[in-house]
């Protein structure tokens, strides 16, 4: 691999990186939302399985 300017390569960085289309704010809002509601949902999921779980786990283990 070649050695390359560090000039070179920020000016590459630069022109990379105007390249990229970024979201707007609305896009980056609506996007957060979704993601804190989605975690809600599967915090919630994963409680209400593990309850379960443990307590058929205990209905197993008492069992005589």
């Amino acid at each position: 691999m070649a050695r390359q300017n560090p000039i070179q390569f920020l000016q590459q960085v630069r022109q990379e990186t105007s390249k990229v289309t970024w979201p707007s704010r609305n896009e980056v809002l609506i996007s957060t939302i979704m993601v804190i509601v989605l975690v809600a949902f599967a915090s919630l999921f994963f409680l209400l399985a593990d309850q379960l779980i443990s307590w058929l786990v205990g209905l197993m283990l008492s069992i005589r």
